[in-house]
């Protein structure tokens, strides 16, 4: 158990800007121009310019160095740069970044993107392919030659214990991608805009890994997202409300792996999660019963049930029946299912949208959001508040 006290980053940086391209499965251009549209879409909202920006943060597996997206967008001289490992689980973690930059003074104006063609160019989702040897990909090792050679894959070995473990079904997971999918029904900007599901048409798609189906795994999507972060004090003489970062925080558990942590002695939970939750918990003082939104990244469905459990908002193996019973508004936006697979940076603009009460499907008075990044690997998490 981790002793860590709480931090003292919160409430010192604020999300004052998202911008996106549109999403879509093949968007005609090269992954430079994705991000250099969509920074520039963030900072139009932010009411900032490019002469502004001092710091960039990105994620590794980017092909749009920041130095590039800066001449591209015209951002002159940059006092931070940095970028983020282990794919989705950065998300979150270029914001916290951003705020550590801007508390300890090395940056104003910080924004943070991710831009690829993910369906039209290098799919996640094909997995392990022409990898160069490394120490961290040694542990895919143990799996690879027994044909789990997909993040499904992965994945799908933890679903099946979950399962087996707590006396549930396939259809368990269907509650997740029909709320995410419901949502997305009535978000323009959502690929499966005005394609809702239902539990059968769940259990009806096609099996992928089982106990997952097609509709357990997110869809591939080219596009581009934004984020700007600087400064409270700043935040406050700019357009729109701020979002404030009241926590952030990164998380690796114990016999940690990139998607096959699968020696560990329980597959049924995500330690690096339970890491996030108690940090960001600890610093915001805020709880599970706090939480008006929730943002989960959802790449796999079973992994957003987990997370639930892992944050307290349920008992183990209740969170499926807390999603049927809609206990918390859930990934709002349609989340990576319905709206879109940005690794997770669209969640967080959903949760700005949400505390500044401008989101497509608007929870009433919305004012603190749970947002998570990638899960299955080291990961990240923010807790958002409306500043008042």
């Amino acid at each position: 158990m981790s002793t860590r006290a709480r931090d003292r980053l919160g409430g010192q940086a604020a999300i004052v800007g998202v911008g996106a391209t549109e999403f879509s499965k093949d968007s005609g251009r090269s992954e430079l121009r994705l991000a250099a549209e969509a920074v520039r879409a963030a900072l139009d909202d932010a009411g900032l310019t490019a002469a502004d920006v001092d710091g960039l943060v990105t994620f590794t597996m980017d092909t749009s160095p920041e130095i590039t997206v800066a001449q591209a967008c015209g951002i002159g001289e940059l006092s931070f740069f940095s970028r983020v490992h282990y794919g989705g689980g950065a998300a979150c973690a270029t914001v916290q970044q951003a705020a550590l930059a801007i508390a300890a003074g090395v940056a104003e104006v910080v924004v943070c993107y991710r831009a690829f063609n993910e369906r039209s160019g290098r799919r996640f989702g094909l997995g392990v392919q022409h990898r160069e040897p490394s120490a961290e990909g040694a542990a895919l090792g143990w799996s690879l030659p027994f044909g789990l050679l997909t993040p499904a894959s992965w994945v799908a070995m933890a679903a099946q214990r979950y399962l087996h473990t707590h006396g549930l079904t396939p259809e368990a997971f269907g509650h997740v991608a029909v709320t995410d999918r419901a949502y997305a029904a009535t978000n323009p900007a959502a690929w499966f805009h005005g394609r809702p599901i239902t539990l059968a048409d769940h259990a009806a798609s096609r099996w992928i890994v089982e106990p997952l189906r097609l509709l357990d795994c997110c869809q591939e999507t080219d596009g581009g997202q934004a984020i700007v972060v600087t400064s409270l004090a700043r935040a406050r003489d700019l357009p729109h409300r701020p979002a404030v970062v009241a926590a952030a925080a990164q998380g690796a558990g114990r016999a940690q792996e990139q998607m096959t942590s699968f020696y560990r002695d329980d597959l049924t939970g995500l330690p690096e999660m339970n890491v996030v939750a108690r940090q960001l918990w600890r610093t915001s003082g805020l709880g599970p019963r706090d939480i008006d939104v929730a943002i989960l990244y959802d790449h796999f469905t079973p992994f957003v049930l987990m997370q639930l459990e892992e944050f307290g908002f349920c008992a183990r193996g209740e969170a499926a029946d807390f999603v049927r019973r809609a206990a918390l508004p859930l990934n709002t936006h349609g989340g990576q299912l319905g709206e879109a697979y940005l690794h997770g940076m669209n969640g967080i603009a959903e949760a700005v949208r949400q505390l500044r009460g401008t989101a497509v499907n608007q929870i009433p008075d919305a004012g603190r959001a749970l947002v998570t990044a990638g899960t299955g690997v080291p990961t990240s998490g923010l807790v958002l508040v409306a500043n008042e």
